[in-house]
């Protein structure tokens, strides 16, 4: 892995006078709020980057943009304009939401990165599963045999997962895969892997309704994340892979937890040498050409941007360098992936000078 780039993770210590978030959010301007709101407009009005339905750009704890467009579909009743109240999406952001709740566990001495993984199915020492650490989960480096596809037609253990003979109860799913690589030596981007991590969170804090207080506990009521609504498949384990409901807002109060490094309104949530694991490359990705930490991406650029991805776009970018955060939400197909990351980087230019 000698490919990856040495970064030294920052955080961005709350401006004195700016209040925090928990309850509302402070409100400014940027000394180029006009050209700020025009890149913005980019996302709703270009062609390239599809359908927007959300963007959020805060600097300095202060929103400087929040802007809403389309309509969000019902089954059971007619569409709705989205805004700010609107339950969007997080899809595969909720994995980042995972790896704070792993930081709670760590830091409390429940949980050890360097164990062996504690998942019943690999037990038998004989079992060469048997040798997954947790931080090869952590990592997508576990090895499994896991194909995270979304196009109909094609084997895809992810859509089995959600949607298909796995959904009831999908850690139990992944963990019946054979290894494809040895532990530790792959990366395989797997939402498999991160509902078996979830399985060993219910372990440890309760399935169902244990599981959901623990979330509340812990993160959504002491970062006043009041929307957040978790899915939890039959067996009781969060879908941390993907299902996670919340307004725009609080999806932002989750990256200003990070961007402050698991401080909150003088609490310590997670340990800064936890959240600093976020910003810390542990793979390359060949396809997308941007690095994998621990249930975050990494994009290696000159402000240390970082961030929770979610299908189709879903962003919540932690920005140390320029202590901000941009979230976009909305559809758009893998192959206009790359002008949305280049509309972001002309966000942070923006918000640079």
């Amino acid at each position: 892995m000698s490919d990856l780039p040495s970064v030294t993770p920052q955080f961005a210590p709350q401006p004195t006078g700016v209040a925090w978030p928990t309850a509302q959010w402070p409100r400014g301007t940027s000394d180029h709020q006009e050209e700020l709101e025009s890149v913005v407009d980019e996302m709703f009005c270009d062609e390239k980057l599809a359908v927007t339905n959300a963007v959020v750009v805060i600097q300095g704890g202060r929103v400087l943009v929040e802007r809403y467009g389309g309509e969000q579909f019902h089954f059971d009743r007619p569409a709705e304009p989205i805004t700010a109240k609107s339950q969007l999406l997080s899809w595969s952001m909720a994995k980042s939401v995972l790896h704070m709740i792993i930081g709670t566990l760590v830091a409390d001495g429940r949980l050890d990165p360097d164990h062996l993984a504690p998942v019943l199915e690999w037990s038998d020492p004989k079992d060469p599963r048997h040798q997954i650490r947790v931080r090869d989960l952590l990592a997508m480096r576990d090895g499994l045999a896991f194909v995270e596809v979304y196009e109909l037609g094609q084997v895809s253990h992810v859509i089995e997962m959600l949607y298909g003979e796995g959904k009831d109860d999908m850690a139990a799913f992944t963990a019946a895969l054979p290894l494809a690589h040895e532990p530790g030596t792959f990366f395989n981007y797997s939402s498999g892997t991160t509902n078996l991590l979830s399985r060993i969170v219910a372990d440890l804090v309760g399935y169902g309704d244990g599981y959901r207080s623990y979330l509340h506990d812990r993160l959504f009521d002491r970062i006043g994340m009041a929307s957040a609504v978790p899915t939890f498949d039959s067996r009781g384990v969060f879908v941390a892979s993907s299902l996670l409901h919340a307004n725009a807002l609080d999806f932002a109060r989750f990256g200003h937890l990070y961007l402050r490094g698991g401080e909150w309104d003088g609490a310590q949530l997670i340990p800064r040498e936890w959240a600093a694991t976020a910003q810390v490359p542990t793979s390359l990705d060949e396809e997308s050409g941007t690095y994998y930490s621990w249930q975050w991406w990494v994009t290696g650029d000159r402000y240390g941007t970082y961030w929770a991805s979610g299908y189709e776009g879903q962003m919540i970018s932690v920005v140390p360098a320029l202590d901000a955060l941009v979230l976009r939400f909305g559809h758009s197909p893998d192959e206009e992936y790359p002008a949305r990351y280049q509309w972001r980087g002309r966000v942070l230019d923006v918000l640079a000078k």
